[in-house]
């Protein structure tokens, strides 16, 4: 125990033991600087001058643009760049996605690659008198005040179509002798209207014109989406009046007949209705004649 508290003794003299640094002129021996030092105080000063060194750092990395010369490093500024990049390639991906499946539904509706449903005038009455039965319903007083109410107020509202859909007509677009029909079993989901080169194609209803463009197949096609979910297709003009985007309404000229397109045999107009997603026959509800 004794040799342990000598040893001790001896460690704490030798920490606490003074030395002095002078700093000597040595051509004429003159003390510039003196200063008296222990080994505890040069420990402390150095520990205590490697953490402040350390802090430094560490603040100059964080808080200054010094840390984009790190390597590995990233900067702020690329961060957001590369964060706004990423949103908008997002953005981009889901409008490409959104146009992908628009151009698809497009070219199925010009190529004919859909399956096709058989509809008729009277299917689509009988559907509509089943409609019509289920939302029959017991009304009292009240209800018919407020229907009352609502119809007043709708009679002058300009953003709204009032008119009874069962009184939707379809214009005949061009009339003319039917050369060929609407035969599913064939794929010819259109009726084939011969009519004279140059001759006014118009509209068979107020509608959005969604396709203005030309085709190698069927020449200058127009495709007019209109109420109810129904979509008109005219092919093989001469020429369109009308761009994509357009709003037309009934009768109104949208393109001039010809015989454009690799599939086209003479002067005619091949014309197309969609209900749904279905087509249907155009005979049904026009009279081409």
């Amino acid at each position: 125990m004794s040799k342990k508290k000598k040893k001790e003794k001896r460690f704490a003299k030798k920490l606490l033991h003074k030395y002095r640094l002078v700093i000597l002129n040595e051509d004429t021996f003159e003390e510039r600087f003196a200063i008296k030092l222990t080994r505890l105080n040069v420990f402390v000063i150095t520990t205590l001058s490697a953490i402040f060194l350390v802090f430094l750092t560490i603040l100059l990395i964080a808080f200054t643009p010094l840390r984009e010369y790190i390597p590995g490093y990233s900067s702020a500024k690329l961060k957001k760049e590369a964060s706004t990049l990423n949103f908008k390639t997002d953005s981009l991906v889901k409008e490409l996605e959104l146009n992908k499946r628009y151009y698809a539904s497009i070219r199925k509706v010009l190529t004919g690659d859909v399956s096709a449903e058989d509809l008729d005038r009277d299917s689509i009455i009988e559907a509509a008198k089943n409609d019509l039965d289920v939302l029959q319903t017991t009304t009292n007083k009240e209800d018919s005040l407020l229907r009352e109410k609502v119809e007043k107020e709708d009679k002058y509202n300009l953003f709204e179509d009032n008119a009874d859909q069962s009184n939707f007509i379809l214009f005949p677009p061009v009339n003319g002798t039917i050369s060929q029909g609407y035969n599913i079993e064939d794929k010819h989901y259109a009726v084939d209207v011969v009519v004279a080169t140059n001759t006014p194609v118009k509209a068979t209803a107020d509608g959005t014109v969604i396709f203005a463009e030309w085709t190698i197949e069927t020449g200058y096609v127009i495709i007019i989406e209109h109420n109810q979910e129904l979509i008109s297709v005219y092919k093989h003009n001469t020429a369109i009046t009308k761009s994509q985007g357009d709003l037309v309404k009934a009768g109104e000229v949208i393109a001039m007949s010809g015989n454009t397109g690799e599939l086209s045999t003479g002067p005619h107009l091949h014309f197309e209705l969609w209900s749904k997603g279905y087509p249907v026959n155009p005979t049904n509800f026009i009279d081409f004649q």
